[in-house]
């Protein structure tokens, strides 16, 4: 229910990028109370996503500097808004870049997670109003897909969080705020991969691996990993997903891999594709007997589209496509391969409606049943936010996790 009082604008300090790929900056940061159908969340922890980093050094939009990013969060509920029934001062949420108001035509058709009042914001404002709810000295300050996180407070549209347990970590469970999610809606929504089915995921960052996890929990037989990282390989990173290398645990930077983590995912085969004379897809097509019953596109990289589509197999096989691509947006493939029966399919959120579905993924976490503790590779303090941009740049890590100052 609403505050008794109606809350007043505060102080905090806020990691703002001024320039596209530049240093973030700590600022004070004024943060305005929420506006109708509103709440602002102290935020508890952030994880830093790769598409911050895709959108930080992004100079497709200079005008929207400064601006805070972040959108992989967990928080606490500080005051409502008017008109807010669902959350109360106290509560633990969620932040989602995409959000579910339940009324428009797609949140009642239950085919589709793109809401059309609360969907994927890209002018830097809130969806109510087309303003921020940031500013320093009286200057406006953007916002991230109507989340901005790196930011000890943050506002959101009430209809962009999703209530959690007090009881279940906080500096966890953020990740199923974004990769984690849409690694496994990719599997299980999108996909709806089958039992005994083949499978190949291109990039075996978080999102990468959480499609094997989902894969694997829905009993695929074989699961190909595809990543091209030479820095991982020569450190073994990603040479533990095959099941069949010989390594010293002793000289594992990540404690995911130390776990054999990178197997318990699921992943049975690993191709480094610069390591080939031949093209990739030859060898998927050589190790399932003519191609996967799906692919996965998890890099970013709408070159690599094409090559997904022609790892799978004739007839039936279906491509899924979650990266977001930091050039070049436009996909090109020959159209033989669609003629051919293949399908080629896109996903955003993994396909998960926010509030219909995430507590559900919640639940499986809780009841370990998924696995998400695994894929942090770092925790980090908020004053260190700049080291973690620098490990995700230099793909030293799956997920760091920032804890904000209590």
């Amino acid at each position: 229910m609403a505050a008794a009082s109606s809350p007043a604008a505060i102080t905090c300090r806020a990691a703002v990028a001024w320039a596209p790929g530049q240093a973030l900056v700590m600022e004070e940061v004024e943060v305005a109370p929420p506006e109708a159908m509103e709440i602002r969340v102290k935020v508890i922890s952030t994880s830093i996503c790769r598409s911050d980093v895709t959108q930080w050094q992004s100079t497709a939009q200079p005008d929207l500097f400064p601006r805070i990013f972040g959108h992989e969060a967990s928080g606490v509920v500080e005051s409502v808004g008017d008109g807010v029934t669902e959350f109360e001062v106290g509560d633990h949420v969620l932040t989602v870049f995409i959000g579910e108001c339940m009324s428009c035509k797609h949140c009642v058709s239950g085919k589709s997670n793109m809401c059309q009042k609360l969907g994927l914001e890209r002018k830097g404002v809130m969806h109510s109003d087309q303003k921020t709810r940031f500013s320093i000295r009286g200057k406006p300050v953007y916002h991230y897909c109507a989340v901005s996180s790196f930011s000890e407070y943050t506002v959101v549209h009430s209809g962009c969080a999703v209530k959690v347990s007090p009881t279940v970590p906080m500096d966890r469970i953020c990740l199923l705020s974004c990769g984690v999610s849409a690694g496994l809606g990719a599997a299980w929504k999108v996909a709806d991969i089958s039992e005994g089915s083949s499978v190949v995921i291109f990039g075996l960052g978080t999102v990468g691996l959480s499609v094997a996890q989902g894969a694997k929990l829905r009993g695929a037989s074989i699961i190909i990993g595809v990543d091209t990282n030479p820095e991982k390989q020569e450190k073994g990173i990603l040479q533990a997903c095959n099941f069949n290398l010989n390594f010293n645990y002793d000289f594992f930077p990540y404690t995911y891999f130390v776990h054999g983590t990178g197997k318990a995912f699921g992943v049975t085969d690993f191709i480094n594709p610069e390591e080939l004379n031949e093209p990739v897809q030859q060898v998927v097509k050589r190790l399932t007997n003519g191609g996967t019953d799906y692919s996965f596109e998890c890099v970013g990289d709408t070159g690599v589209v094409s090559t997904a589509l022609q790892s799978c197999s004739d007839g039936w096989g279906l491509t899924v496509t979650l990266g977001v691509p930091k050039a070049k947006p436009e996909v090109s493939a020959h159209y033989a391969l669609l003629l051919s029966g293949r399908t080629l399919k896109g996903s955003l959120f993994g396909g998960w409606r926010p509030k219909s579905d995430l507590p559900l993924l919640v639940d499986k976490y809780a009841n370990k049943e998924i696995q998400v503790d695994d894929l942090v590779t770092h925790d980090m303090s908020f004053n260190d936010i700049n080291k973690a941009l620098e490990l995700m740049l230099e793909n030293k890590c799956l997920r760091c996790v920032i804890h904000m100052p209590q």
